[in-house]
């Protein structure tokens, strides 16, 4: 049995968006040594590899404990409302590798607010190469697009025909088609580039770990549950990790960075010592270093989903015309890769501003084509639509609090979601924009009624109501350990956490504010922007990474 050395350069908890890329562009100089750690599996195994390629396969991830850390958002106490779930991956990709594939960077006034906020470096202008250089764009390069890079994001093969009545119904209503969000403008309405190649999933791990797994100075721990960062006084040396049962402790000679996520990159601190002091003082952790804003700052897309019956043809579902459909899709992704399993299952959507002047769009739109499903149903019986809509720029903010001193326990996420009255109010107004949508005549041709809420959900207090009882999110939290220079900022503008030595946070945490969309493309970017930091601070490795990338490209 080969012993696994215990000093490394540079220590990456977390293989995920960002660590997927900073591990990649970290070790591309084979004179750097760099330990990945991941507390779930590998993905080229069968299972989950196979669920984690087909883009379908989404359902067989998503509620899955084996590959999902299954955190959840609490509800207000004595609601009586069931908690909101929060999917995260916990197998090497993260959430890349159980995610909706929708590649969406934000609006350029998102990064331009960071800027504003004193994080220098942040503007959409200093990102933007960053978003390119990961990115092999398949429609061709542009101004906001790149070639060649390890990312493949690329159009879905086989949309649904939902899309195109979509289309022509926001048409009537005046929404103009976009064809790019993430080019010069964002607000419209109009498909989803995805994370795919060739039909298939293409995660941070596709990407940016399986082409250089032969590298020797990459060493990848899996199924490893970092226990917390070893500090001598203000200063990260290390982590304590457990693995099979043995615990270990790994040392790192430069530093140690945390990518572990909006959820587990915070408690992984407190952990640590380093947080709240109360926080820490009430599960009798040794403090470390007082830092009030970790665990802070929590956001989430705040979302509601309406559905409506439809025609057979516009979209997926259990029914007698829908068999066939449904028998034929393997067949068609085997031998080519097309069909529903190639479908990402949120095909299209938009972003539109409720207020003509709001710096970037207020509200997101989605359109599934088929009903919303319940846990225990794989497909849903009979056919529909399901639009969601989610408010963009939430003003609500929640935290994360320990559960318990065991790095086993899952932490306390509370949201305190609908807390601010805006997030109410948008959401109200988005119910409205959906219904005026679906009353359309384009829609009008193939729905069949409103399912959910239904027509004696009508008046203001009715639909108040229904949102409060029946709101989730669209799975991206951010901002628990929030980038800037005021008393509740957790990292630099060059992501060191502060009053702590050789120790960072490089994940969507560390987002000061929500940027409108997904949060997988710049989870990605952060990693590609803490690669460059790190090594530009690493003496005679400046460009390293950046000459190693271009021999692989030529190769």
């Amino acid at each position: 049995m080969t012993t696994r050395p215990q000093r490394f350069d540079y220590i990456i908890v977390g293989a995920g968006s960002a660590g997927c890329v900073l591990a990649n562009r970290l070790s591309a100089d084979p004179d750097i040594s760099v330990c990945l750690i991941e507390a779930g599996p590998n993905d080229r195994n069968l299972f989950p590899g196979s669920y984690i390629r087909t883009p379908a396969g989404i359902i067989r991830l998503i509620a899955n404990p084996k590959w999902n850390w299954m955190h959840r958002f609490s509800r207000a106490p004595g609601s009586g409302e069931p908690d909101i779930p929060c999917p995260r991956g916990r197998v090497w990709g993260g959430s890349s590798a159980i995610n909706g594939m929708i590649y969406i960077r934000g609006s350029h006034h998102d990064y331009d607010h960071w800027a504003a906020l004193g994080n220098r470096g942040w503007s959409y202008e200093d990102v933007l190469p960053y978003f390119r250089r990961s990115e092999h764009f398949e429609p061709g390069e542009s101004p906001w697009h790149g070639r060649g890079g390890e990312l493949n994001v690329a159009e879905l093969r086989s949309p649904s025909p939902v899309n195109s009545v979509f289309y022509q119904a926001a048409d009537e209503l005046g929404w103009r088609y976009n064809e790019d969000f993430n080019g010069t403008e964002q607000e419209g309405i109009g498909p989803f580039h995805v994370t795919q190649i060739n039909g298939e999933r293409c995660s941070a791990a596709r990407a940016f770990l399986h082409p250089i797994l032969d590298r020797p100075n990459l060493c990848i721990l899996s199924s490893t549950l970092t226990y917390r960062v070893l500090l001598e006084g203000k200063r990260a040396v290390g982590v304590e990790v457990s693995q099979d049962g043995e615990v270990l402790r790994l040392q790192a000679e430069r530093e140690v960075i945390l990518s572990a996520g909006s959820i587990n990159s915070p408690q992984l601190l407190m952990l640590s010592g380093i947080g709240p002091a109360d926080e820490l003082a009430r599960h009798g952790i040794a403090p470390q270093h007082d830092l009030p804003g970790v665990g802070q700052n929590l956001q989430d897309h705040q979302d509601v989903v309406l559905m409506y019956r439809s025609e057979a043809s516009l979209g997926y579902g259990l029914s007698p015309k829908g068999l066939w459909p449904l028998a034929r899709s393997p067949w068609q992704y085997l031998f080519g890769r097309r069909g529903p399993l190639t479908s990402n299952t949120v095909e299209a959507g938009g972003f539109l501003r409720l207020e003509q002047d709001a710096p970037a769009p207020e509200l997101g739109l989605i359109i599934a084509p088929a009903l919303k499903n319940q846990p225990q149903r794989l497909i849903p019986f009979g056919h529909g639509v399901s639009l969601h809509v989610a408010v963009m720029h939430p003003q609500s903010r929640g935290e994360i609090r320990l559960n318990s001193p065991d790095p086993r326990d899952k932490p306390q996420l509370h949201p305190n979601f609908l807390s601010h009255p805006e997030d109410l109010r948008k959401l109200v107004e988005g119910v409205r924009l959906i219904r005026r949508l679906a009353s359309t005549a384009a829609f009008r041709r193939h729905l069949r009624g409103e399912l959910i809420p239904g027509a004696q959900v009508n008046n203001q207090t009715q639909i108040e109501q229904w949102i409060r009882h029946n709101l989730g999110t669209v799975y991206h939290p951010v901002g628990t350990c929030r980038m800037g220079h005021d008393p509740l900022a957790v990292v630099d503008d060059q992501l060191r956490v502060h009053g702590i030595d050789g120790l960072r946070v490089a994940d969507a945490s560390i987002m000061p504010t929500l940027i409108t969309g997904n949060t997988n493309a710049p989870a990605m970017m952060i990693g590609e922007k803490a690669s460059d930091m790190i090594l530009e601070q690493t003496p005679g490795r400046t460009n390293g990474a950046k000459e190693t990338r271009k021999a692989m490209d030529s190769a």
